[in-house]
């Protein structure tokens, strides 16, 4: 008898061991997770006076909403803005920096950002040299299109509801000897776009400020176009002048009442990234991610989209009743890989108010 009820007591003890275990490693899983592109942002040589504005991008790699609590800079030099609102699990966000550059020399200032993910801060630190004339454009201006260079090759408009006007600036740098006129080319009726100056000067930077017309996109979830950046008369298209715009409308919960809101869908995801490996060989790899219904009514999915041509996905039900799950197939197309920009992620658009927008980034090893 004595026996059994020490047996009895170890097991007790094994189970609740087992039990805090369990609840400890869950605990470590559900959580946001903040992870930037880069420890140390390299920004180059800056325009001695001239204020440089730039980003470094995030993603919440967590399973749970990221929240952005503060930002501050090591330094008044550098003005910051970060976003407000949670970052969904899987999602990417921004924090944008401006730079006075009125001193100069080389510099080194520091981010402290702190997060709900961690009771630690976390340190991003910003390189670069301020000097009176630039010499080297290829970190600030990596895209050289002959005589043109460009900040980037890809403008997102992000989170965009109907009736909105966004802009994004576009920067331009003139290497010629000559001045330079931008045109934009196959521009969309939804976009607009003006330079300033009209007339960029030989070895001087102009800005192209592109608006968006939210309510001339003709459907919810991703709209993409390309458009070319001519750089002589008569220039023609083509892969070296092309840049990708994206937009993402999103649906609308402004009337919805308390109480479809507290009984509204919620969709779960069984991963935010997907990791996957193309071998020697293969033509084409896919993954199953499982979406899950945690809300209180069915769930619509009502656009799944690609960034990347060399991206594809496949669902069988678009409609998941609570409690359900579906299985969405992310395939990847080998051949596709080296000939195609844009992001390698997929969006869903979903009339769950608290994931309108759920991103799977798809990261591809070969």
């Amino acid at each position: 008898m004595r026996q059994f009820t020490i047996l009895a007591h170890d097991t007790r003890r094994i189970l609740s061991l087992v039990i805090l275990l369990a609840s400890a490693a869950l605990g470590v899983v559900a959580q946001p997770r903040f992870v930037p592109d880069t420890d140390i942002k390299k920004v180059g040589e800056v325009a001695f006076q001239m204020p440089r504005k730039f980003s470094i991008g995030f993603t919440n790699k967590g399973d749970k909403p990221l929240l952005i609590q503060e930002v501050k800079a090591s330094c008044g030099c550098l003005d910051v803005l970060y976003p407000q609102a949670p970052i969904a699990a899987g999602a990417r966000g921004e924090i944008t920096l401006t730079f006075d550059a009125k001193l100069l020399g080389t510099f080194y200032k520091e981010l402290e950002v702190r997060t709900n993910a961690s009771d630690e801060p976390k340190y991003i630190g910003i390189q670069g040299s301020v000097v009176t004339e630039i010499q080297d454009f290829s970190d600030e201006f990596p895209f050289d299109l002959g005589g043109v260079r460009l900040e980037t090759n890809t403008i997102e408009f992000e989170d965009v509801s109907l009736g909105d006007k966004p802009t994004a600036e576009l920067r331009v740098l003139n290497t010629d000897r000559t001045a330079y006129r931008p045109e934009l080319m196959h521009l969309p009726p939804y976009l607009t776009a003006e330079c300033e100056p009209k007339d960029i000067p030989a070895g001087k930077i102009g800005t192209i400020r592109l608006t968006l017309d939210s309510e001339k996109l003709s459907q919810l979830g991703l709209s993409q176009t390309s458009i070319y950046l001519s750089r002589y008369l008569g220039d023609k298209i083509g892969d070296e002048n092309e840049i990708l715009v994206s937009a993402i409308l999103l649906p609308s919960f402004t009337e919805m009442t308390d109480d479809e809101l507290a009984n509204a869908p919620e969709l779960t995801i069984s991963e935010s990234t997907v990791n996957m490996e193309i071998k020697s060989g293969k033509k084409a790899i896919s993954h199953i991610v499982t979406l899950t219904n945690t809300g209180q009514r069915d769930l619509h999915i009502q656009q799944v989209q690609v960034f990347n041509k060399a991206l594809s996905v496949s669902i069988p039900d678009r409609t998941i009743r609570p409690g359900k799950s579906t299985r969405l197939k992310v395939s990847v197309t080998a051949s596709y890989l080296s000939k195609s920009k844009g992001r390698m992620r997929v969006l869903l658009v979903t009339d769950a108010p608290k994931q309108a927008k759920q991103y799977i980034n798809v990261e591809v090893n070969s």
